[in-house]
């Protein structure tokens, strides 16, 4: 599967939507996350921290209505409970880099000669 994220809204994209088409996009942008966490996949996390797209509320939708707004703060905490994650597991990622190129690149060790002097 795809590191590219499901998220149908990014800046410029107007089309046409309500807030609870939004949000359930986010909730689905969310479930995704989620997902390439699971996978343990070193590079598909590294692409979440590479991410240059951030989302972007649509402007042509007004203010968000009140009967959305718990289930907005319920997905704003989702979020941040993965963003989190998300953080620690590319520190993680970028720890186990760092250490397996000093192993690959450190100066070798010196190894035992051992000389015949009864020849």
């Amino acid at each position: 599967m795809s590191t590219a994220s499901p998220f149908a809204h990014r800046e410029g994209d107007e089309r046409a939507q309500d807030w609870g088409d939004v949000l359930a996009d986010m909730e689905d942008e969310i479930l995704h996350t989620e997902h390439v966490l699971a996978r343990a996949r070193a590079d598909e996390i590294a692409a979440w921290g590479r991410r240059s797209t951030d989302w972007v509320p649509p402007s042509a939708l007004g203010p968000l209505p009140v009967q959305l707004r718990e289930r907005a703060a319920l997905l704003l905490q989702h979020q941040l409970a993965v963003a989190e994650r998300l953080v620690e597991r590319i520190t993680q990622s970028q720890r186990q880099r760092d250490v397996a190129a000093r192993m690959s690149y450190g100066p070798s060790r010196p190894v035992a000669a051992f000389i015949d002097q009864a020849l």
